[in-house]
Order: structure tokens, then sequence, then C-alpha cells
């Protein structure tokens, strides 16, 4: 979702290094306005792409290219192995290290309070022991509901590293999940001046209509460039499409597709080995560009399964594009986060160089200029979304609520609550049951837990 780019500067009031975070939904220019103030600033990039940071698949991440880095630095941009689960852990104990090398920050970010690292403050080591790898893929979340019926109430079943996470918490410290993240951590948590680093948030936007154009061109450029040879190259007909690279979008869609490729590739190295051929170890028979490929034979169920392979890419990033946009928005309603808006939408649909500077690089110049200022204020020179009267709504992370008119479903939390009332499910069954009369008397159950 975001590209973060590192400023090199001395602070004044605030002892907190300081990092400006590029950020903004797919496709809107994070990359490229992330390199374009490399022109004026000194600064290196730390990726922040959740995807882009394993190896390979560089067309379907859309990794910028070397040729387009311009020399800027790049960090975490295909270090990592596509078969590990890169957590957000794994990502802070990756670029700490990078923000706090000699080339970026002097070195009063060594002396930052390694409380944030560390078990909440007050936490002293329990004896209590518990297995958190088992059999039972159900077992960890009932272990949580009988230590911490709260805290399980409080994350899906299927969530197996949080649940792991509280239990060796638990397990850690004899402290309750849900009392550490009550009271004034829950309140701290995620608010910019509780964060480590004094942060300039820069979103780059664009309206949905141009987003979506885009995504489907980019997506159509990405198939010509090869995409469906890289997932082929990946592809394993038991592999598990919920860690690491392989739950990107674009590489599940494509799976009823490759299953028919690999049973001919198989079919086809039978042949050829039983008929004396050499065929070398690792080695495809799609050698060209599959997409062409399948497009090009008599295979009217191939042909069919890509088409409809592609349009899911499609529609999956234009949703993606959508989640991103409201995951901003709460950054702000449940968190209070300064984002400063820089919009994109000429620049992408004209396709103008002059465009993008103009509306992108300059005013984003002037708000790190501003940023990395003496004073660094940047509220009153700088509009943000929340002078539109945005309201910071209260967090609350511990009630469930289940929605009577979606099949019972539940919903953790308010923030999770509110996204799926906003959602177009949600309010097409509501519009559903009105019309026929089967509107329920209530479509929330709020049950809260102490």
């Amino acid at each position: 979702m975001a590209s973060e780019s590192t400023v090199t500067s001395n602070s004044t009031d605030d002892e907190r290094p300081k990092v400006v975070v590029i950020m903004g939904p797919t496709a809107s220019g994070k990359s490229k306005l992330a390199v374009d103030l490399a022109s004026h600033f000194p600064i290196e990039v730390i990726n922040a792409d959740s995807m882009q940071v394993y190896r390979g698949l560089d067309v379907l991440a859309n990794k910028l290219p070397l040729s387009h880095q311009n020399g800027v630095p790049h960090h975490l941009l295909g270090t990592v192995s596509p078969n590990e689960e890169f957590t957000a852990k794994a990502f802070r104990d990756s670029a700490i290290p990078a923000l706090v090398s000699p080339f970026l920050l002097d070195d009063s970010a060594e002396d930052m309070d390694e409380s944030c690292l560390g078990d909440p403050p007050g936490i002293t080591q329990s004896e209590n022991s518990f297995p958190t790898e088992n059999d039972g893929s159900s077992y960890g979340y009932d272990l949580l509901k009988d230590i911490d019926p709260v805290a399980a109430n409080r994350i899906h079943p299927n969530n197996h590293r949080k649940i792991n996470q509280y239990i060796n918490l638990y397990t850690r410290t004899g402290v309750l999940p849900s009392k550490v993240f009550q009271g004034k951590a829950a309140e701290n948590w995620g608010q910019v001046d509780n964060l480590r680093y004094d942060c300039c948030f820069i979103c780059v936007d664009a309206s949905l209509p141009v987003l979506d154009r885009y995504v489907e061109q980019r997506v159509d450029c990405m198939m010509d460039d090869g995409l469906l040879n890289e997932v082929y190259d990946i592809y394993n007909l038991n592999a598990d499409y919920t860690r690491g690279l392989r739950q990107a979008i674009g590489v599940r869609e494509f799976e009823p597709l490759l299953r028919t490729c690999v049973v001919i590739d198989m079919y086809e190295r039978e042949r050829e080995l039983t008929e004396g051929s050499r065929v070398e170890k690792g080695k495809t028979l799609f050698n060209g560009n599959l997409m062409e490929m399948v497009r090009s034979s008599n295979d009217t169920e191939s042909t069919i399964l890509l088409e409809e392979a592609i349009e899911k890419v499609k529609v999956n990033t234009r949703r993606l594009v959508r989640r991103q946009k409201r995951m901003l928005s709460r950054l702000q309603t449940l968190f209070g986060w300064n984002i400063y808006y820089v919009d994109s939408t000429e620049a992408i649909s004209s396709k103008s160089e002059n465009a993008w500077a103009r509306q992108v690089v300059e005013p984003a110049v002037k708000i790190v200029k501003s940023f990395l200022s003496e004073n660094g204020s940047l509220s009153s020179t700088f509009g943000t979304s929340n002078d539109t009267g945005m309201k910071i709504i209260q967090r609350d992370l511990w009630t469930q609520y289940v929605c009577k008119a979606c099949g019972d479903r539940v919903l953790r939390g308010l923030h999770e609550w509110e996204q799926h009332r906003q959602g177009r499910g949600h309010r097409k069954r509501i519009s559903s049951l009105k019309s026929k009369g089967q509107f329920p008397g209530f479509v929330e159950q709020k049950v809260e837990y102490s």
C-alpha cells in the first residue's frame, strides 16, 4: 500500500528522527513520487509494499525497475524469500536497521526508547507454559478462549498468527492480553505522538474512475510483459495461497487455468521421455509468452479460463483500491493521523509529466520542506482531509458486533463493524430485505465482555 522514504534531518523540539511516508492506493504513483523526491532531498527509500518485499514476480508485484530508480537506494525491495511469511513485525525489525544506519540518520536514533519492541511496561516474566503448535487447527483458538475469552472474541478463529501471539504473551507475562491492551495502552496505540519516529504522511491519491481505468490498463500491460509466465513458474498444485508471495492478487486467480497447463505440461514431459527425448530438469515446455500461446491455441476451455482470470485480477485490484482508501480514512478517524494529500488524477488520466510535476511533485516537495524546517509545523500551512470536519471516533477494540442481516456475521471492534456497514454487500442485503418487507427489527447485536 505504501512506499516509505526516509529523509536525513536534525530534529529540534521533537527529538525523534524524521521520516517521510509516501502512501496511497494501488496505481496512484507512490514509487514514482518517492524517486522524484530524491532529486530534491538526500533520501533513501524503504519499500513498505507487502508484496514487493519478496524476491521474484517482478511483473506481478509491479516492482520499480532498476532503470527507473535513478540511482536512489531502495531497501526491502525483492529481498525476502517468496515462501516466507513476512509479517509487520518482520518489516519493523528489517526497516529499523536501515533507518538508524549512519547514512540515513544520526546516532540519536540509537538512543530511542526500546520499550515499543518488548513487553508492555510493568510486565514481568511468568512461569506459565502452554503449547502453541499442535495438530488441531482449532486447538489454539480454544485454548485462547479458555485463557482470555475477551481477547478470543477480538480475533478471527483462523488468525493463527495472532492467536499464537496472544498465547505467547500470556505465557511470558502471565497477564491477559485483553488487560494489556486496555486503558492507556489501547488509548495510545497507533497515535502519531506514540510512534517511534516523527512522521510526515503524504498520500498520493486519484479519483476512483481514473484509478479503475488505469488498473485495467496496467493489468493488460502486465499480461503482455509475461505475468502469466511468472505465475506459472511458482505454481504448485498443493501451494498455500494464504502465505508469502502466493497470496498476492494475480496468483490464485489463474489457478484454474494453470491446473490445465500443468496437466498438459506433465503429459508432454511423459510423452517425450517415453520417446527418448531429453527434458532438462526444471525446464518448462512453455518457453514463449504463455498468454499468447493459450489465446492462439484451439483449446476453447483454456482461452475462456484465461479471460476469466484476467477479469478477476482486474476486479480484485479495483476492490483492493477501495479497501486501501477506506484504510487511509480509518487512519484519520480512528488514530487522528494528519495525512497530506496530493492529487495524481490529471497526471494519470492525461499521462502528462508536466501535470505530474505540477500537481504531485511540487506540492509534495513543499510539504517535505516545511516538515524539515526549524519549527516542523505543517498543519497551519497545508490542509489535510481532517480540515473537512472529519471527526475522530472513539476506538473500540474489544466489543463484538453481530450483523443479523448478513447471516449472523461476527465483526470484532467498532472499526470492523463500521467498515462492514459501509460495504456494498451489506447495503445490498439491507436494501433487498427492505424491498421484500423482511427487514429485521435490528441488524446489529452488540456483545460486550468485561
